[in-house]
Protein backbone atom coordinates (compact mmCIF):
# COMPACT_ATOMS: atom_id res chain seq x y z
CA UNK A 1 0.00 0.00 0.00
CA UNK A 2 2.89 2.05 0.80
CA UNK A 3 4.54 2.04 -2.59
CA UNK A 4 1.02 2.22 -4.52
CA UNK A 5 0.46 5.78 -2.58
CA UNK A 6 4.01 7.27 -3.06
CA UNK A 7 3.41 6.11 -7.03
CA UNK A 8 0.24 7.49 -6.94
CA UNK A 9 0.89 10.88 -4.93
CA UNK A 10 2.75 12.62 -7.18
CA UNK A 11 -0.22 12.64 -9.45
CA UNK A 12 -2.83 13.35 -7.09
CA UNK A 13 -0.09 16.34 -5.72
CA UNK A 14 -0.76 17.52 -10.11
CA UNK A 15 -4.52 17.55 -9.82
CA UNK A 16 -5.10 14.60 -11.77
CA UNK A 17 -7.62 12.51 -11.25
CA UNK A 18 -6.84 8.39 -10.32
CA UNK A 19 -9.67 6.63 -11.72
CA UNK A 20 -10.06 2.30 -11.71
CA UNK A 21 -12.41 0.33 -12.69
CA UNK A 22 -12.51 -2.23 -10.15
CA UNK A 23 -14.31 -1.02 -6.82
CA UNK A 24 -12.69 -2.88 -4.59
CA UNK A 25 -9.35 -1.73 -5.60
CA UNK A 26 -10.42 2.03 -6.02
CA UNK A 27 -12.12 1.84 -2.39
CA UNK A 28 -8.82 0.66 -0.95
CA UNK A 29 -7.99 4.22 -1.80
CA UNK A 30 -10.47 6.03 -0.22
CA UNK A 31 -11.38 4.02 2.53
CA UNK A 32 -8.68 1.12 3.74
CA UNK A 33 -5.66 3.37 3.13
CA UNK A 34 -6.96 5.76 5.18
CA UNK A 35 -8.43 4.20 7.82
CA UNK A 36 -4.56 2.22 7.88
CA UNK A 37 -3.46 5.67 9.39
CA UNK A 38 -0.72 5.64 6.33
CA UNK A 39 -0.71 9.09 6.66
CA UNK A 40 -0.66 12.55 4.53
CA UNK A 41 0.11 10.82 0.83
CA UNK A 42 -3.07 8.41 1.69
CA UNK A 43 -5.11 11.28 1.98
CA UNK A 44 -4.14 13.44 -0.61
CA UNK A 45 -4.84 10.42 -2.92
CA UNK A 46 -8.00 9.54 -1.44
CA UNK A 47 -8.96 13.35 -2.59
CA UNK A 48 -8.16 12.21 -6.16
CA UNK A 49 -9.35 8.63 -6.43
CA UNK A 50 -12.70 8.47 -8.46
CA UNK A 51 -14.39 5.60 -10.07
CA UNK A 52 -14.80 5.10 -13.61
CA UNK A 53 -18.50 6.43 -13.59
CA UNK A 54 -17.90 8.97 -11.12
CA UNK A 55 -15.00 10.40 -13.22
CA UNK A 56 -17.58 10.13 -16.34
CA UNK A 57 -20.70 11.72 -14.52
CA UNK A 58 -18.98 14.47 -13.53
CA UNK A 59 -17.43 15.22 -16.76
CA UNK A 60 -21.06 15.04 -18.64
CA UNK A 61 -22.38 17.16 -15.52
CA UNK A 62 -19.67 19.51 -16.47
CA UNK A 63 -20.57 19.67 -20.35
CA UNK A 64 -17.07 17.96 -21.21
CA UNK A 65 -18.24 14.48 -21.66
CA UNK A 66 -21.15 13.81 -24.75
CA UNK A 67 -20.42 10.85 -26.26
CA UNK A 68 -22.34 9.58 -29.35
CA UNK A 69 -23.51 6.41 -28.08
CA UNK A 70 -26.33 3.69 -29.69
CA UNK A 71 -29.65 2.43 -28.17
CA UNK A 72 -29.38 -0.79 -26.40
CA UNK A 73 -30.60 -3.49 -27.41
CA UNK A 74 -33.08 -4.40 -24.74
CA UNK A 75 -33.25 -2.89 -20.95
CA UNK A 76 -30.04 -2.02 -19.06
CA UNK A 77 -29.76 -3.97 -15.32
CA UNK A 78 -27.36 -3.06 -13.28
CA UNK A 79 -26.03 -4.55 -9.77
CA UNK A 80 -23.94 -2.42 -7.16
CA UNK A 81 -21.14 -3.73 -6.46
CA UNK A 82 -21.10 -4.05 -2.38
CA UNK A 83 -18.06 -0.69 -2.00
CA UNK A 84 -20.44 0.92 -5.00
CA UNK A 85 -23.28 0.75 -2.42
CA UNK A 86 -21.23 1.71 0.14
CA UNK A 87 -19.48 4.66 -0.88
CA UNK A 88 -22.33 5.90 -3.04
CA UNK A 89 -21.03 5.09 -5.78
CA UNK A 90 -24.04 3.79 -7.79
CA UNK A 91 -26.44 6.81 -8.51
CA UNK A 92 -22.58 7.76 -11.08
CA UNK A 93 -23.25 4.43 -12.50
CA UNK A 94 -26.79 4.82 -13.37
CA UNK A 95 -26.96 8.22 -14.65
CA UNK A 96 -23.66 7.13 -16.71
CA UNK A 97 -25.68 4.69 -18.14
CA UNK A 98 -28.73 6.76 -18.79
CA UNK A 99 -26.53 8.82 -21.14
CA UNK A 100 -27.35 5.51 -23.68
CA UNK A 101 -30.28 6.93 -25.79
CA UNK A 102 -33.52 5.99 -24.55
CA UNK A 103 -31.74 3.74 -21.67
CA UNK A 104 -33.38 3.57 -18.09
CA UNK A 105 -31.10 1.84 -16.45
CA UNK A 106 -32.62 -0.14 -13.21
CA UNK A 107 -30.74 -0.87 -10.17
CA UNK A 108 -31.07 -4.62 -9.28
CA UNK A 109 -32.35 -4.46 -5.71
CA UNK A 110 -29.68 -7.08 -3.91
CA UNK A 111 -27.38 -7.72 -0.97
CA UNK A 112 -24.34 -8.94 -1.77
CA UNK A 113 -23.49 -11.14 -4.49
CA UNK A 114 -21.94 -13.23 -1.89
CA UNK A 115 -18.50 -14.13 -3.65
CA UNK A 116 -16.60 -11.53 -1.74
CA UNK A 117 -13.34 -12.10 -3.85
CA UNK A 118 -11.71 -15.22 -3.07
CA UNK A 119 -14.19 -15.85 -0.65
CA UNK A 120 -16.94 -17.50 -2.49
CA UNK A 121 -14.59 -19.44 -4.58
CA UNK A 122 -13.25 -21.42 -1.41
CA UNK A 123 -14.92 -24.99 -1.15
CA UNK A 124 -15.56 -24.10 2.70
CA UNK A 125 -17.67 -21.21 1.37
CA UNK A 126 -19.22 -21.93 -1.49
CA UNK A 127 -22.47 -23.06 -0.25
CA UNK A 128 -22.90 -19.23 1.40
CA UNK A 129 -21.66 -17.81 -1.05
CA UNK A 130 -24.17 -19.27 -3.53
CA UNK A 131 -27.01 -18.98 -1.02
CA UNK A 132 -26.45 -14.98 -0.79
CA UNK A 133 -26.55 -14.87 -5.07
CA UNK A 134 -29.39 -16.48 -4.39
CA UNK A 135 -31.48 -14.29 -2.34
CA UNK A 136 -31.97 -11.62 -5.23
CA UNK A 137 -29.61 -11.19 -7.52
CA UNK A 138 -29.75 -14.70 -9.34
CA UNK A 139 -33.76 -14.71 -9.15
CA UNK A 140 -34.07 -10.92 -10.47
CA UNK A 141 -31.79 -12.32 -13.36
CA UNK A 142 -33.17 -14.94 -14.24
CA UNK A 143 -36.53 -13.08 -14.02
CA UNK A 144 -35.23 -10.75 -16.99
CA UNK A 145 -36.29 -10.28 -20.44
CA UNK A 146 -34.13 -12.41 -22.95
CA UNK A 147 -32.43 -8.91 -24.43
CA UNK A 148 -31.39 -7.64 -20.75
CA UNK A 149 -27.99 -5.85 -20.58
CA UNK A 150 -26.42 -6.61 -17.19
CA UNK A 151 -24.09 -4.48 -16.01
CA UNK A 152 -21.81 -4.98 -12.71
CA UNK A 153 -18.44 -3.23 -12.23
CA UNK A 154 -16.95 -5.74 -10.03
CA UNK A 155 -14.87 -8.75 -11.12
CA UNK A 156 -16.02 -10.83 -8.52
CA UNK A 157 -19.59 -10.18 -8.83
CA UNK A 158 -19.51 -11.28 -13.04
CA UNK A 159 -18.10 -14.16 -12.28
CA UNK A 160 -20.63 -14.97 -9.36
CA UNK A 161 -23.59 -14.09 -11.80
CA UNK A 162 -21.61 -16.45 -14.83
CA UNK A 163 -21.44 -19.06 -12.32
CA UNK A 164 -24.83 -19.37 -10.96
CA UNK A 165 -26.28 -18.89 -13.89
CA UNK A 166 -23.97 -21.03 -15.21
CA UNK A 167 -23.39 -18.76 -18.08
CA UNK A 168 -26.94 -18.07 -19.25
CA UNK A 169 -26.42 -14.50 -18.36
CA UNK A 170 -22.88 -12.87 -19.14
CA UNK A 171 -22.67 -9.28 -17.10
CA UNK A 172 -20.62 -6.63 -18.07
CA UNK A 173 -17.91 -3.66 -16.49
CA UNK A 174 -20.21 -0.42 -17.10
CA UNK A 175 -16.81 0.62 -19.29
CA UNK A 176 -17.28 -2.42 -22.22
CA UNK A 177 -21.33 -1.49 -22.28
CA UNK A 178 -20.19 1.65 -23.50
CA UNK A 179 -18.02 1.04 -25.79
CA UNK A 180 -20.09 -1.55 -26.98
CA UNK A 181 -22.51 1.46 -27.75
CA UNK A 182 -20.36 3.82 -29.34
CA UNK A 183 -21.92 5.35 -32.26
Amino acid sequence: AGRLLAALAPLADAGLPIVGLEPSCLFTLRDEALALHLGDAAERVARRAVMFEEFLAAEARAGRFAPRLKAPHGPVLVHGHCHQKAFDAVKPLLEVLALLPGAKPQLIESSCCGMAGSFGVEAAHQAVSMAMAELSLLPALRAAPPGAIVVADGTSCRHQIADGLQGARTARHSAVVLAEHMA
